[in-house]
């Protein structure tokens, strides 16, 4: 007697199919007992989270930030702060793609027969690199670099350094293989295949990940502000400690203007390159 494919459905699945489907149900089954786990660990205290209480609270603290500071006088000290923000988090990110990209390449294997050597020890510098976080890389250059931007915009591109040194090995690992294979079986030298075949077909995503991690450097960028390192950060720092909650609310709007900004650069960007 045959058995139908109602009652056993497996057996109109190939044999790689069948095996797919068991790692991911063991996959599912952990990733659910990790999730449990996790909640149970901590105290989520959801009950006093959701009170009526909490959301007055809540409420009555963002009232405070209304309206924002608007004097002349503020707005022209958030205005330079922010041009100080941009720049650390453009130059560090910019430093951090340059010194990214060129630390993918020893970090990929770039086709079959790559031996890539370096690939272990330079995947555990990155590693290293984007462990630390930038508060810790700027504590650690302010005792060289001194107060200031310049230890900001140091820690930004080293931790940044990690982050898109591997996304960039990625990309370059999973590029298209076709254009450069046809020029490798011409005898072209591995340097112009990664130049006029590689490169061109991965510009769009390197760029996406460059500014998508340059919206993230603004925001880090203010943050390093609390250990010394200027920009928007050290006028938030400053004010959100005395409870000058509507010129915070001022300093937010600010870094939410520069995040729109590069962001609305990253899709004119992207449209450009592909069209």
């Amino acid at each position: 007697m045959k058995t139908s494919f109602k009652q056993n459905p497996d057996i109109a699945l190939p044999p790689e199919w069948r095996s797919a489907r068991r790692r991911l149900a063991g996959f599912s089954a952990l990733a659910l007992a990790f999730l449990l786990a996790c909640i149970l660990t901590l105290d989520l205290q959801l009950a006093q989270f959701l009170s009526p209480q909490a959301a007055a609270s809540m409420g009555a603290f963002v009232a405070e930030f209304f309206p924002p500071e608007r004097s002349p006088v503020f707005l022209r000290k958030v205005l330079v702060a922010a041009w100080e923000t941009l720049a650390m988090s453009a130059l560090g990110t910019l430093l951090a793609a340059l010194f990214g990209l060129a630390l993918a390449l020893p970090a990929a294997r770039l086709h079959p027969g790559d031996r890539a050597r370096a690939q272990a020890p330079t995947r555990l510098l990155l590693n290293a690199l984007r462990s630390v976080p930038e508060l810790v890389w700027a504590a650690l250059l302010l005792i060289s670099a001194g107060l200031g931007p310049f230890a900001g915009t140091l820690a930004l591109g080293l931790h940044t350094t990690g982050v898109l040194g591997r996304l960039f090995a990625e990309a370059l690992e999973n590029a298209p293989p076709g254009p450069a294979q046809a020029l490798r079986v011409q005898g072209v030298d591995e340097g112009r295949i990664l130049l006029w075949a590689t490169l061109p077909q991965l510009l769009p995503q390197l760029l996406s990940y460059t500014l998508y991690r340059w919206e993230n450097n603004i925001r880090a960028a203010a943050v390093l502000g609390v250990v010394g390192a200027g920009g928007l950060g050290q006028l938030l720092s400053f004010h959100l400690g005395l409870f000058h909650m509507q010129k915070t609310a001022t300093l937010l709007l600010a870094m939410l203007a520069m995040v729109a900004l590069v962001d609305a650069a990253s899709w004119l960007a992207r449209r450009w390159l592909t069209r």
